[in-house]
């Protein structure tokens, strides 16, 4: 009984001997389609398994037979997914299970009406002395670039850590560099705005000073044109008399006046007399009061 499907399968193959007499068991995924079954009859097969079992073995016999076993220890599973670019040192292995290997089964498989879609080399185990040999010296060969990949990888990390200290410190003198402007800054701010506010009292000052002078002078011209505008001989003597009470009390009530005036009877005489006593009363009036 046959499907015409697609059809997947992991084969193991009997034990194969490398160039260098290393016996190997290899385990292969195979993925094919069986599309003309007459063919396969025709062949004596009684399914597509036992046809690409026979071919398989004799394929990988042919390939492994020119291999030494270092090309085929580098790499544990060998199919589509791990393929690179030829620049390892496994290259050559690569390139005889995926093309070699590939094109000669593919070719056999269609003498019997099989389509082979894929192949790969899941697994494989060497056997006797030199291939536990082999494994040991692989082995510490690896270790030895573990242990070299943690070096490289502590250096690298101390090398990080220092780029971030020096990254730290820089921003931190970035920072301190920009406080300290910030701090001239304020200074400077602060000496124009009190250097403005003095000239603005300044200006203020002078002119209360302008508008207090010219107040005075304006009161001093007013009082000069009321003076001016009284006609009456008595309202004249009067003013001049206050005046002369005003100059009396500004010498303070410790003052001592003596008349110079001759003449008792002439009416200037009588006149400072009345202005002295009127102004001597006056001061007394305000030294009491203080």
């Amino acid at each position: 009984m046959f499907t015409c499907g697609e059809n997947q399968l992991e084969m193991p193959t009997k034990d194969i001997y490398t160039r260098d007499q290393v016996p190997v068991a290899l385990t292969i995924y195979q993925k094919w389609q069986l599309v003309e079954p007459l063919k396969l009859t025709t062949h004596g097969y009684n399914t597509p398994y036992e046809a690409l079992r026979d071919k398989t073995q004799s394929v990988l016999t042919q390939i492994v037979s020119h291999l030494d076993y270092s090309s085929m220890v580098k790499q544990r599973s060998l199919g589509p997914d791990n393929l690179d670019d030829g620049t390892e040192a496994s290259a050559a292995f690569l390139d005889a299970l995926r093309t070699r290997a590939m094109d000669d089964l593919y070719e056999a498989a269609q003498e019997y009406g099989i389509i082979l879609k894929d192949l790969a080399v899941i697994d494989r185990q060497f056997k006797g002395e030199i291939a536990r040999t082999m494994d040991s010296l692989t082995a510490r060969a690896l270790q030895a670039q573990v242990e070299a990949a943690n070096v490289d990888r502590e250096n690298s990390n101390k090398v990080k850590i220092q780029q971030g200290l020096l990254e730290v410190a820089r921003v931190q003198a970035l920072s301190s560099r920009t406080e300290a402007d910030a701090r001239a800054y304020a200074v400077v701010a602060k000496a124009k705005a009190d250097g403005e506010a003095l000239r603005i009292a300044a200006d203020a000052q002078a002119t209360a000073t302008r508008v207090s002078a010219q107040a005075e002078a304006d009161a001093i011209r007013s009082r000069a044109e009321a003076d001016q505008s009284v006609v009456d001989a008595f309202a004249r003597e009067m003013g001049m008399r206050r005046v002369e009470v005003t100059k009396v009390q500004a010498f303070g009530n410790r003052a001592i006046f003596v008349p110079t005036e001759t003449g008792s009877g002439s009416a200037s005489g009588i006149g400072s007399a009345l202005a002295l006593g009127m102004g001597m009363a006056q001061g007394m009036k305000d030294g009491q009061k203080q």
